[in-house]
């Protein structure tokens, strides 16, 4: 009766935490030693917050995150293009949060070991393949154990082993041609606070918000992101995922980024490690599902960080494996609906941020048009187009307001299996 899950990340553990909420057997299986608070700041929209929500977790959610209030899109020269609000703000039921990645690993950690119990996780178990059977599902890890279950969902990343057996001629994930610059900063809010700012264009921008209250003097731990467009043929470190990065290769671009309401160059200059990252995706699989063992999260569809919808998505994939295991039972037909139902969403997810389609694209169309220096955005583009590109994506990825809100519960109160 138990489900497999190789990967203690978020996926892994929001699975984990579902399962025991509905009362199914299963074990997680993770490569490291020790689950420890990696990472920088992440975005949860309000679909997943709901789904956290749902799990008992609103009151951790507030003691971690930022209660996110705006988001605007702003030229390279700070003059803003397009400002709404989110969340609750926004109309939604259920509040956006700007968090610590590791924050919310740890603590949905907590939230297992204090349910489930420390037996339910393997740490120093790195997962290698998985065989499908008539009956059932198995796991071969390293040190040649194999361990046996009634279905294995891969919730162990990019660089997933599982879905490495899935395609084993898909290679390496595919580099668009940016690199990434990721740190936090403490240092000043802007915009009233709890807000988020994306800035400038398809070659160079940068994201920033807090993802902490603010401290004396208005002060937050910052998190942002600096953005650079490379050709994609060339050289770059691509094979370096986590390396600490030496700032003197990207500020010197973000020197006259200063806008009263941000100072770009001493938000650079203020972080203590700056970590260097490729921006990376996959392309979408056909299938995810292969007898009974099923991909989930970046296993599933790896995305370029457009939106701020990975980790979103991969609460919500947990959520939906746990509705219909519930509807069709433990079997690979629950594993086929659950597909059924996610990946042409991600799929477009994936596809659009590729093309340009995410939110920020309206900041190179801006960049195009007047080369973001306007005294009046409304005789640049409409603001109806503007409201309609903000809107078209929430609908893309799953979380307009509308449909969101009225949307029944994934996983009804109290539902048990058996």
């Amino acid at each position: 009766m138990t489900i497999l899950i190789a990967g203690g990340g978020i996926a892994g553990l929001a699975l984990g935490l579902t399962l025991h909420q509905t009362g199914v057997p299963f074990h997680i299986f993770e490569t490291v030693r020790e689950l420890k608070p990696l990472g920088v700041g992440i975005n949860l929209q309000p679909n997943a917050v709901r789904e956290l929500h749902d799990l008992g977790l609103a009151r951790d959610l507030d003691a971690i995150g930022v209660k996110t209030r705006q988001l605007g899109f702003y030229s390279k020269l700070g003059k803003p293009i397009w400002e709404e609000p989110r969340g609750t703000w926004a109309g939604y039921a259920w509040p956006q949060y700007s968090v610590h990645r590791g924050a919310l690993q740890m603590m949905l950690f907590r939230a297992l070991m204090e349910r489930a119990g420390p037996g339910c996780l393997s740490t120093g178990a790195r997962v290698l393949g998985f065989e499908s059977t008539g009956s059932g599902a198995a796991l071969r890890l390293e040190g040649g154990q194999r361990i046996e279950g009634r279905l294995a969902a891969a919730a162990d990343g990019i660089h997933s082993a599982l879905r490495a057996q899935m395609v084993p001629d898909e290679g390496a994930p595919v580099w668009n041609g940016r690199i990434l610059w990721r740190a936090t900063t403490r240092a000043p809010e802007f915009k009233g606070g709890a807000a988020m700012a994306m800035i400038g264009h398809d070659h160079l921008r940068l994201v920033a918000y807090p993802i902490s209250a603010p401290g004396p003097g208005g002060r937050a731990d910052m998190n942002w992101i600096a953005e650079k467009r490379f050709d994609p043929s060339a050289h770059w470190r691509k094979e370096d995922w986590n390396r600490p990065a030496d700032i003197s290769e990207f500020l010197p671009d973000f020197q006259s980024w200063r806008f009263g309401w941000i100072d770009v160059p001493a938000l650079i200059r203020g972080a203590e490690t700056v970590y260097e990252y490729p921006m990376v995706d996959r392309d979408p699989l056909k299938s995810w599902t292969a007898g009974n063992v099923t991909l989930m999260g970046d296993a599933a569809h790896p995305t370029y960080p457009v939106g701020s919808n990975g980790a979103s998505q991969a609460i919500v994939d947990a959520r939906v494996i746990g509705a219909k295991l519930l509807e069709h039972g433990l079997n690979a037909g629950a594993f086929r609906a659950y597909e059924a139902d996610v990946r042409p969403l991600t799929t477009a997810v994936g596809l659009a941020n590729r093309a340009g389609g995410g939110p920020d694209a309206i900041l190179q169309r801006v960049e195009d048009l007047c080369g973001g220096d306007f005294r009046d955005i409304g005789q640049v583009l409409p603001q109806e187009d503007l409201a309609a590109h903000a809107a078209k994506y929430k609908s893309i990825a799953g979380f307009s307001i509308s449909g969101l809100n009225a949307r029944p519960s994934t996983i009804a109160p109290g539902a048990r299996i058996g």
